[in-house]
């Protein structure tokens, strides 16, 4: 004899051996349709071996030329007021971060007074 589970009576009850094999009730189900194509988007064959046309013109090498040309300027400051602002913000921020952080660290160590 087989057994399944009631999902009403929650017990073992008694089944036959396909109900048994295939519990509460689920059946496998063969198709008989192919699956969706997931990516179903058109490739496009070219003969010519061109690039993307989307791309643009490839500027890596004039920025190598303008970053690698040595004229004492740091690569970080290379483009002018841009870089300069960006970098004065930064080490303004640097040092008044660092310079909080030591006074709130001298008053965390300060005993209060009553």
């Amino acid at each position: 004899m087989y057994y399944k589970f009631s999902g009403f009576t929650q017990k073992l009850t008694g089944a036959w051996a396909s109900e048994a094999y295939s519990p509460q009730g689920l059946r496998p189900v063969v198709s008989t349709e192919a699956p969706p194509i997931i990516f179903a988007t058109p490739t496009k064959l070219t003969s010519s071996p061109t690039g993307y046309d989307y791309a643009g013109k490839n500027k890596v090498p004039e920025l190598q030329k303008f970053f690698q040309k040595s004229d004492g300027v740091p690569v970080h400051l290379k483009r002018g007021l841009p870089d300069q602002m960006l970098y004065r913000t930064t080490m303004a921020l640097t040092v008044g971060g660092t310079i909080y952080c030591l006074i709130a660290l001298y008053m965390a160590s300060q005993p209060k007074n009553k």
